[in-house]
């Protein structure tokens, strides 16, 4: 809330400001929390009924990643039901294709951004909780978590959810393939068909022009 109306309502409708304003602000707080916290790892204890494994198919997975998957699909039908079928969701997409047109009609558009920015930040802190369960928090984590979230975005296509799910999908598959056979090349796996993908259709797969 305090980022929200102190800082970027200075920026709105300059998405290059936006992107270095959160930037600055996050290496500052990575920064504050390792002076506060210290530099240790930590990792978040799995509930005991998550412990352990299940057969699938006759495959074994732990129940802990499948409850993760099962999460991942939950939210996406919850984020595609509230932005399709919903009237706060239609005040969104219209805002951020035209936010005067939607003030002028009587919406306090400035509410529904700030709601959209804290629902996205809890999003973003339920990620960090569910994964760290088996990723080790550190402090620098998050810059490595935000390198494969501007993947996703760029591969999936920028204002599409189906293209944000299709390109985590992707980066995941990626991320693994590369970690396995090719280690040394890990990031390379995951950018060399990024930038193949960009050379043919810059807005991602599912992006759409404004």
């Amino acid at each position: 809330f305090v980022l929200d109306q102190g800082l970027l309502r200075f920026v709105r409708g300059n998405e290059l400001r936006q992107v270095l304003l959160t930037l600055g602000v996050a290496f500052f707080l990575n920064d504050l929390a390792l002076v506060i916290w210290g530099g240790d790892s930590f990792t978040v204890p799995i509930p005991e009924v998550l412990r352990g494994g299940m057969r699938v198919f006759g495959t074994f997975y732990p129940k802990y990643r499948l409850f993760v998957l099962l999460m991942g699909v939950l939210v996406f039908i919850g984020l595609w039901t509230l932005l399709n079928h919903t009237r706060l969701g239609a005040l969104i997409r219209a805002g951020v294709d035209d936010a005067e047109m939607v003030e002028a009609s009587g919406v306090n558009i400035r509410r529904v951004f700030l709601f959209t920015f804290l629902f996205g930040s809890a999003l973003a802190g339920l990620g960090g909780l569910m994964g760290g369960a088996f990723l080790s928090l550190y402090p620098s984590a998050d810059a490595e978590i935000l390198t494969f979230s501007l993947a996703v975005v760029i591969i999936g296509g920028r204002g599409s959810l189906v293209g944000v799910a299709v390109g985590s999908l992707l980066v995941g598959l990626l991320n693994t393939l590369g970690q396995v056979m090719f280690p040394e090349l890990a990031y390379f796996v995951i950018f060399g068909p990024m930038a193949v993908l960009l050379a043919f259709r810059p807005l991602g797969l599912f992006g759409r022009a404004t």
